[in-house]
């Protein structure tokens, strides 16, 4: 079991159609409005860690209000457990208008960020700790602290119990500008490049203050996320690492912070180091921004179960599909990497806004090509795929042939190499059903995996 101790939100998205300006003034007019609701802040952040398949445990301040009943619901729906500390602040509501895939506008509602009290030692307004926080804390595996400023950091009770903890339980604190400072003893402290606040631009200077952050905190080390370059990781040496980021396009980068925060908890309650947890972390963010962000966890329910293996492509698609784009796919082996498939994905792309590739599982190649092939894994040509800047997203499908998979993503362009002049398309009816068109792109001439492989052989 993992405990998340923060301030839980309420957040909402009003999605809606822009397809029109006001009369009086250039300002886009939403038609079918739909609000979607979930929870926020710390409660995002022990939903994300709940998907996973972790027993999370929320130790948050729920105010008794119209929102504070909704982000209960909302808790519950997402499998935690919630303890709530007693507050007499109501509950910060975060909505954001959206249309194509775009935020457009956020209003924010609720009671501003908690003080302290008299004696400026605690929260105001937050009440005493349960004692059914106390127990799970103190029988956590790994402890997750989601500061959202408005308090509960503070408290010095939770405080008390948090430094009383073995040093075996791994604790990620996630900070932020008007929050408490962390409890010395932190396996780990994530604030971002702003909160880490550098004396200056440019790498050293963000490694100086990184490694001076470790001995202001007494933690075990520092990761600065810096958003699409990753993170920076410190123990105070004067060489940090740097854990570099997947290429994605992200359009919503909203909750990236939670997903990397629980997923280096989870990582090192699952007993890895703490440079591997900020790796997985990393690509876990990665991950979770290429499929959209916190907009699209409310709503990821409602996927067809065939799109689980889109490694963010039905979330691409839906983008584009949303902003009225083309999606294009396209499909095959790639199997060694050569000139003709980067020309075949330039033109595929080309022909739209967002390119899907349908990739051969290991045992459809095989059963295509013979027993010796692939000689590289399906994870590595989907990874070498995917950080070309043609690709959006890659699908691995098992079946002989890619229909299931096109069937699933409904391309608006079925894109295939090879030679087809003057013969129908095996795809092309399939295409049909939905108003899609195939095409084909033609190969470069004299390149192809076998004949790499039979020269190879020959040499």
């Amino acid at each position: 079991m993992i405990v998340v101790a923060g301030d839980a939100l309420l957040d909402a998205d009003l999605t809606g159609r822009a397809a029109r300006l006001m009369p009086e003034a250039p300002v886009p007019v939403l038609d079918e409005l739909e609000e979607v609701r979930r929870p926020g802040g710390a409660a995002l952040a022990a939903a994300l860690a709940a998907r996973d398949g972790a027993e999370v445990v929320l130790v948050a301040p729920i105010a008794e209000d119209e929102a504070g009943e909704q982000l209960r619901t909302e808790i519950e729906a997402s499998g935690v457990d919630l303890i709530a500390v007693p507050t007499s602040r109501g509950t910060a509501v975060k909505r954001r208008v959206r249309a194509g895939g775009q935020s457009l506008l956020r209003l924010d509602s609720g009671d501003g960020p908690h003080g302290t009290g008299p004696d400026g030692t605690g929260p105001d307004g937050i009440g005493e700790l349960p004692a059914a926080a106390t127990e799970a804390l103190r029988g956590a595996s790994g402890v997750l602290v989601a500061d959202y400023g408005r308090g509960i950091t503070a408290h010095r009770e939770l405080r008390s119990v948090l430094a009383g903890l073995p040093r075996r339980t791994p604790i990620v604190w996630d900070p932020h500008p008007r929050g408490a400072a962390p409890t010395a003893g932190m396996r780990l402290v994530t604030p971002n490049e702003a909160e880490a606040g550098a004396a200056g631009p440019g790498l050293a200077a963000l490694a100086d203050r990184a490694a001076e952050l470790v001995g202001i905190w007494r933690c075990e080390a520092v990761a600065v996320t810096l958003g699409a370059r990753g993170a920076l990781v410190s123990r105070g040496e004067s060489s940090p690492s740097v854990i570099p980021a997947p290429r994605v396009d992200p359009l919503d980068t909203c909750g990236a912070g939670d997903r990397f925060a629980a997923s280096a908890l989870l990582a090192l309650a699952g007993g890895a180091l703490t440079i591997e947890a900020v790796q997985a972390a990393v690509e876990e963010a990665a991950r979770f921004v290429a499929q959209g962000g916190a907009a699209a966890v409310g709503r990821r329910e409602h996927h067809d179960p065939a799109s689980r293996d889109v490694d963010g492509g039905w979330e691409v698609v839906e983008r584009v599909r949303a902003a009225g784009g083309t999606v294009v796919a396209t499909g095959g082996c790639f199997d060694l990497l050569h000139a003709g498939h980067v020309a075949t994905l330039e033109a595929a792309r080309a022909l739209g806004d967002c390119l899907v590739v349908c990739l051969n599982s290991d045992d459809s190649v095989r059963r295509l090509k013979g027993p010796a092939r692939p000689l590289i894994p399906a994870v590595d040509r989907a990874r070498v795929l995917a950080a070309l800047t043609p690709v959006d997203a890659v699908l691995v499908f098992e079946e002989d042939t890619p229909v299931e998979a096109i069937r699933t993503l409904r391309p608006d362009v079925w894109a295939k190499g090879g030679d087809y002049a003057g013969a129908e398309l095996p795809e092309a009816a399939l295409l049909r059903e939905w108003g899609g068109q195939s095409v084909v792109l033609p190969y470069l001439r004299g390149r192809s995996t076998t004949r790499i492989v039979e020269t190879a052989r020959t040499r």
